[in-house]
């Protein structure tokens, strides 16, 4: 006897409850993960487990610092003027990495080689703007080995001096790419990790410049 509308009706919810979830359209899920996810996404997820990385390195080197300053041989230094200067030199390389970035998403070459070229300088003036702090504090008195304060200076502003140029390392790679005449979809993505990068070590050090003036 032919099943009626409500018997088919049965039959259609007991077989779609049957199927297994991980077996349904497998091949078009793992199609669709291999080019939005894991093209798109790895060097963002592999820049960001990087960071995390740092991020842990100087969590413990300020926790130190914090830990370290109680004892009685800490004698605190006075900050460079020159630090404030420095500072507003990284915000103003971070805002124009993002210049580029925003540029690059609208497909504008003119407006990524800008963007870039505007940071990098920035990012050059700026570690020579920390070369030119620790020649000052030297030169008045106040060596690595004087003081554990001292000490934890040079080591907090190096530390992050190196992370700097290993940006400007990524950051020419970049350059060479635009300068080659790639299409901005090509660049995008290096100018976009560029971008994070930068915003990241800005934060790294407007943290470490604060800390180091409340204490």
């Amino acid at each position: 006897m032919p099943a009626g509308p409500w018997g088919r009706g049965a039959v259609n919810i007991f077989q779609q409850l049957m199927v297994k979830p991980w077996q349904v359209e497998q091949g078009a899920i793992v199609e669709q993960l291999d080019e939005r996810t894991f093209a798109q996404a790895t060097p963002k997820v592999g820049l960001r487990l990087f960071l995390v990385v740092i991020m842990v390195l100087f969590s413990l080197m300020l926790s130190a610092y914090i830990e370290r300053r109680v004892f009685s041989d800490w004698n605190s230094l006075s900050l460079p003027w020159l630090l404030w200067l420095n500072t507003a030199i990284l915000i103003a390389s971070s805002v124009a990495m993002h210049y580029g970035l925003v540029n690059a998403r609208r497909g504008k070459v003119d407006g990524v080689k800008a963007g870039l070229s505007a940071g990098g300088v920035l990012a050059f003036a700026f570690l020579a703007g920390q070369l030119l702090a620790w020649q000052e504090l030297v030169t008045s008195g106040y060596s690595v080995t004087m003081d554990p304060a001292n000490a934890f200076f040079y080591m907090l502003t190096g530390l992050h001096g190196i992370h700097v140029i290993g940006g400007l390392v990524a950051w020419g790679r970049t350059m060479a790419k635009v300068r080659r005449g790639l299409d901005v979809g090509q660049v995008r993505m290096s100018v976009d990790l560029c971008a994070f990068y930068w915003h990241f070590l800005l934060l790294i050090w407007l943290i470490l410049f604060a800390l180091m003036l409340l204490t």
